[in-house]
This record gives C-alpha cells, structure tokens and sequence, in this order.
C-alpha cells in the first residue's frame, strides 16, 4: 500500500511541479515543451536506472547513480546560470511565491515517518527528512498566501524559512548516504537504514525531488541577493511576487 502511495504521491508532485515552472516561464508554447521534454526523458531515466537496481549501494557497486542523478541536475542548472544571461535572468525572474508555494507539496514527508513506523526505514534519517519537510511545507503555506496577496514581508522572514528548508534538504542527503547499508560513507549502522530510497518509488525523491527542491532554494536566495544589490544602488526595491 505503502509503495503505491508512493507512486502516486511522488508523480502527483512532478507533475504540479513541472506544470507550476511551466507556466512560470517566459517565452511560450516552445520554452514550456522543451522543459517538459526534459523533465520526461530525466524521469524516465531515473526510473528505469531504479527499476534495474543500478541505484543500490552494494559491493559491486560502492559508488551507485543514485548521486549522481542528484548532483547533475543541480551542476547543470548552476553552470547554465553562470553561463547564459538570458537563463539567470529567467531563474530571477521566477515569481517568488510560487516557489515557496511549490515546497508546500513538502507536507507530504510524511511518507517518510509512515515507512519508519513499518520498518522500511530506520536510524535518524526518516524523523529529520520527514520532520525537516512537514515544517518546511507548513510554514510555505501562509508565507506564499502573504507574499501572493501584496502583504508587506521583510526579505529577513523569507531567507530564514529558505535556509530551513535548504538545510533540511541537506541534512536528509547527509543522513540518507551515511545511514545506507553498503556505502562506503556509512558510519550511521540503523539496520535497513535509508535503503527503501534506493528503490522504487522513493527513489525518485533524492533522483528527482530533491535535486528541484534545492533549486528552488537557490533560485530565492539568488533573488534575495539581487534584492538586496538593488536596495544598495538606490533603485526601487518593489515587492516580492
């Protein structure tokens, strides 16, 4: 039951995501199906590599894709960033609130608490992932509405709730990899540990999930910063959308 929850939660939450930054794109019909065609093939991708088992630690394989099917996305995007002005000023240009409003979706860690309680998880990982995105997804909540209706809120407020939701990412990445049976980085021995992300359907969320997730942290920051250089030069601050 557990597992198709999982299939169903984690596509359901792809999706919203995909659709959301689709529509939060400039430039048309061509830039939103190219980023859909992307998404797609990483997807397929990520599934297949679970499905066949390439993303268990084991002997064999001490080093699995699983790591990197998170750093690529991640090293992509930021050297894209660096690179391409037009694709910066694009991330910048995302509305904020809609950002925030996407981490909501994070509520659904819960699934994390539920695998723990049937033993499918176990050691500190399950409670700082799951805990880490329930607080991250409430407090996303009444900050987007805030934000999304015009309110006043200080730049203070939303790097607080963005570095909390960014270290509860990392925390759960540190704890994932040293709590896995079989990586050469464990030193967390919590009897099957984090092994259920290793296989489907959890997987896609450090393959997937995480790797946007992360992005949306630092996208915020990175509109944080250009905020506050603007702030510095004299210009108008405007408000947060």
């Amino acid at each position: 039951m557990l597992d198709l929850t999982g299939h169903i939660v984690g596509m359901l939450a792809i999706a919203i995501n995909l659709v959301a930054v689709a529509g939060f794109l400039p430039g048309g019909v061509r830039n939103r199906l190219g980023l859909a065609a992307v998404v797609g093939v990483w997807v397929g991708l990520a599934s297949a590599l679970a499905a066949a088992g390439r993303l268990a630690f084991s002997p064999e394989q001490p080093v699995p894709l699983i790591g990197v099917l998170l750093a690529v996305p991640l090293l992509t995007v930021a050297g894209l960033a660096w690179r391409s002005q037009s694709f910066r000023a694009a991330l910048l240009g995302l509305p904020t609130h809609g950002l925030i409003a996407l981490n909501s979706l994070r509520i659904l860690g819960v699934l994390f608490l539920a695998l723990q309680a049937v033993g499918r998880l176990a050691g500190p990982f399950p409670w700082a992932a799951g805990l880490g995105d329930i607080l991250t997804g409430v407090l996303a909540i009444p900050l987007a509405l805030r934000l999304a209706r015009g309110d006043a809120v200080s730049a203070s407020v939303i790097a607080r709730w963005n570095a909390l939701g960014a270290v509860d990412l990392v925390v759960a990445v540190v704890l994932g990899i040293t709590s896995a049976n079989g990586s050469p980085l464990q030193f967390i021995h919590a009897g099957v540990g984090s092994q259920a992300m290793q296989y489907l359907p959890f997987s896609l969320i450090p393959t997937v999930l995480v790797p946007f997730y992360l992005m949306t942290h630092a996208t915020i920051a990175a509109q944080l910063h250009a905020r506050r250089a603007t702030a510095a030069s004299g210009e108008p601050r405007g408000t947060f959308a």
